[in-house]
């Protein structure tokens, strides 16, 4: 998104506080952010914030009343490359679909000539009201984005279809539309992340320290360049909606096994980026273990071995992606694991590396194919590594 010019219209819902979120990772990201808001968005969320984070003046009025200067909406909608509302209340909608010119961040909707992307944010009942289904049906005939609301807790204390979508998903949307590599456009890829857990009674579990964050930068990436994605997401504290995205939560090595025994052979291509446990606990007790002894032995059995599993049973037309974290003699090891595992391409990092491994949101890694080629990047963000790695599965051959 580097120098890409974002125009973001906020209107009056509760879900403008979000949008602080969505500034930064545009930023983040490279884009130039302009913000213009309606005058009750102001009670939501303080221009002063957006302000400081978008890193520029915000348009409100048409007017300066203490100078007099003019906000030239013209001007405004003409220096976007893409513009987005959000939250887009019910009102808003009602004044866009019929014309409505009343405040600024109408106006230069008005005036542009840019894509124009909306993420409704309402109430259940005043989402699926008729009047709201024909206004976004005349906006997408107008040719605008809509980023379908989605379902859970809303503001008035009812849980539904309404809220708007995370600014994650957001800026996806974003991405998808400046970005016009879709080099996956057509493709389902199978993703793996985070750990599992393995039950010892009913409120412990053996586990690791995975966040999930590499292989959930994995499947954004895949999303915005047009890949279908089944997430098969041990439990984290990440989040990920889209409407391209089938996400299957499971939390023991055997469920997400036969998560990917399900969806394997429907997919193209796999990113096995999950900390599975190797082992699970043979005989998990039904009720809380009992601190009544100084040693407590535990009885372990091996678990299934997915990625193994997936290799043994990958045709000729699909390609496998390892991961191989280690603490010693990285490359090695993964040569090793590539082989046994009949994998296209693996992904080595290790603990030795600062800043790589678990729980950051950097990663320093190496990338093994299967002809024994070897290359190794610097530490990057975990969304620049998955980039990385989505490149080079796209060039295997």
């Amino acid at each position: 998104m580097q120098g890409k010019r974002i125009l973001l219209g906020i209107t009056g819902g509760i879900a403008a506080y979000k949008i602080a979120f969505l500034i930064r990772m545009l930023k983040k990201n490279g884009a130039e952010v302009r913000c213009m808001m309606t005058p009750a968005s102001s009670d939501f969320i303080s221009p002063l914030v957006v302000s400081t984070l978008s890193g520029n003046p915000v348009a409100i009025d048409f007017w300066k009343k203490e100078t007099g200067e003019w906000n030239n909406h013209v001007e405004t909608a003409l220096w976007a490359d893409l513009m987005v509302i959000a939250p887009l209340t019910a009102n808003t909608l009602s004044k866009m679909a019929n014309g409505a010119c009343d405040n600024f961040v109408l106006a230069a909707w008005l005036s542009a000539k840019c894509p124009v992307v909306v993420a409704p944010a309402m109430d259940l009942d005043m989402y699926r009201h008729p009047t709201t289904h024909a206004n976004l049906e005349k906006l997408e005939a107008y040719g605008v984005k809509i980023i379908p609301a989605e379902d859970g807790e809303l503001a008035s204390g009812l849980s539904g279809t309404g809220r708007m979508a995370e600014p994650e998903t957001i800026f996806e949307h974003i991405r998808e539309i400046i970005d016009p590599e879709q080099d996956f456009r057509g493709k389902k890829v199978l993703v793996t992340a985070g750990p599992t857990r393995e039950r010892i009674d009913p409120v412990r579990f053996i586990s690791n320290h995975s966040s999930g964050k590499m292989g959930y930068a994995l499947a954004r990436e895949l999303l915005s360049r047009g890949a279908e994605v089944i997430l098969v997401s041990g439990p984290v504290s990440e989040t990920l909606t889209h409407e391209r995205l089938i996400s299957v939560p499971v939390e023991t090595a055997l469920e997400m096994f036969d998560a990917v025994n399900v969806h394997w052979a429907d997919c193209n291509a796999g990113i096995f980026a999950a900390a599975v446990s190797d082992y699970t606990v043979e005989n998990p007790a039904a009720q809380k273990i009992k601190k009544n002894s100084d040693t407590l032995t535990l009885s372990l059995r091996k678990n299934p071995d997915i990625l193994r599993w997936a290799g043994e049973n990958k045709r000729a037309d699909q390609k496998l992606v390892g991961f191989a974290l280690e603490t010693n003699d990285a490359v090695a090891h993964a040569k090793q694991k590539l082989n046994a595992k009949n994998l296209d391409l693996i992904v080595i990092n290790t603990l030795e590396d600062e800043g790589a491994g678990f729980g950051h949101a950097t990663n320093k890694i190496s990338l093994l194919d299967k002809r024994n080629n070897l290359v190794s990047f610097e530490l990057k963000s975990k969304d620049a590594v998955a980039h990385d790695i989505v490149n080079s599965l796209n060039s295997i051959t």
